[in-house]
């Protein structure tokens, strides 16, 4: 078995598809250990020294061509290795990848999947994107609303699209008390309310909600004089940000933190009293399943993926993210506790659940299942082919 997988990125920025492949990876190469890994990073310049994954894993890198010729090397690079080497099957966890693995299938019969995040497989119009999905073995929804989504805009059969959903470490996200290095960094005290957003600050990613925390901010604060705001993240929409805060004279009430390094970022979810990332545009959201694992409330847009990591609101507040109203009235009952759904409270059971639903364990057997369906295909596949050219079928 000889697997060839198309990522972004692993080694650098870790967003929400780059976090999704190494995940996907590490789950591939514990329910096949024996098998070949090549895999396809078109941002990275070099693989880590550190990586924990099977030796027979051959990590092939672009970042340090010229962006303009990143696209074309990587192509050329799949189709030659697969010349060579003949994958059993090919995986692309970005949309843009797609048509390559379509046109391998085209001329060698190589079997692929390809996974859909959110916006990038939204409203999909190129057509050989388009084409590469309708064509595809399996195209794998992060979330039942992208699959639903997929479903209502693409020409593709319910059985080709499933449901593979983002996954965390519950290890890395525990539930403690409110950090005091963080309270002393930002001047804090730990009996004060304080709301986190965890995002990208990029002009492209406005849809992300913080702009209607912050104008919630303003009526949240005439009721609750000592709350505040921690944003963290960084990106090109910091500086209009800035100028937005000061704007709405919330000056003394927000922190802009920047670039937070993984090692702290559990400790920043334990310091806030409520999470809350009111999205339109998430294909999914781990960084709900983050700070659900550390116990604290969660609320989210009703419009987007976000609806299955919170469970359709089981596991959090679901608001209308455009409702700036609705986000302030929500925010207050979260921090006064006086939210309808009492689970949201209980942090040992909320961690609980999210774990039991969303931990690597349920991922990985998820993701078996799925190869045992492509093993059964792809031998289906051999076999049809050669009735074919034994012209008995």
């Amino acid at each position: 078995m000889r697997y060839f997988l198309l990522f972004p990125n692993m080694f650098g920025f870790k967003g929400g598809i780059q976090v999704y492949s190494e995940f996907l990876l590490r789950g591939l190469q514990i329910l096949s250990p024996s098998a070949e890994y090549d895999v396809f990073l078109k941002y990275d310049r070099q693989s880590s020294p550190n990586s924990q994954f099977l030796p027979q894993t051959q990590f092939h890198c672009f970042g340090s061509l010229p962006r303009i010729l990143q696209s074309f090397w990587l192509a050329f690079s799949v189709l030659w290795l697969s010349i060579r080497k003949r994958p059993s099957l090919m995986i692309s966890t970005h949309v843009n990848y797609s048509p390559i693995c379509y046109w391998l299938k085209r001329l060698f019969g190589v079997r692929y999947w390809v996974v859909v995040h959110g916006l990038e497989g939204w409203n999909l119009s190129h057509k050989g994107q388009c084409l590469a999905l309708r064509y595809a073995d399996k195209v794998v929804a992060v979330s039942y609303y992208t699959r639903s989504r997929l479903l209502a805009e693409q020409q593709l059969d319910e059985s080709q699209v499933v449901v593979l959903p983002n996954t965390f470490e519950p290890s890395r996200f525990q539930i403690a008390p409110k950090p005091d290095y963080l309270l002393e960094r930002y001047g804090l005290k730990a009996e004060q309310p304080i709301i986190l957003t965890v995002t990208r600050l990029g002009k492209s990613a406005r849809y992300k909600g913080y702009d209607r925390i912050l104008q919630a901010l303003v009526l949240v604060k005439k009721l609750i004089p000592d709350v505040h705001y921690v944003l963290v993240g960084k990106g090109d929409d910091t500086p209009r940000i800035k100028e937005l805060i000061s704007e709405l004279g919330l000056s003394d009430c927000v922190t802009l933190t920047g670039f937070v390094p993984d090692e702290e970022l559990c400790d920043y979810y334990n310091l806030c009293d409520v999470f809350a990332l009111p999205s339109k545009g998430e294909g999914f959201g781990i960084v709900y399943l983050e700070a659900l694992a550390c116990g604290k409330p969660a609320l989210a847009g009703n419009l987007d993926g976000a609806v299955d990591p919170l469970l359709g609101g089981k596991l959090g507040c679901l608001v209308e993210p455009d409702d700036v109203g609705a986000i302030a009235s929500n925010l207050l009952q979260l921090l006064w506790k006086s939210y309808p759904n009492p689970l949201l409270f209980q942090r040992t059971l909320l961690r609980s659940q999210v774990i039991q639903l969303f931990a690597f364990e349920g991922f990985c057997s998820c993701l078996r299942e799925l190869l045992k369906y492509e093993a059964m295909n792809s031998e289906f596949n051999l076999l049809d082919r050669f009735l074919q050219a034994h012209s008995l079928g």
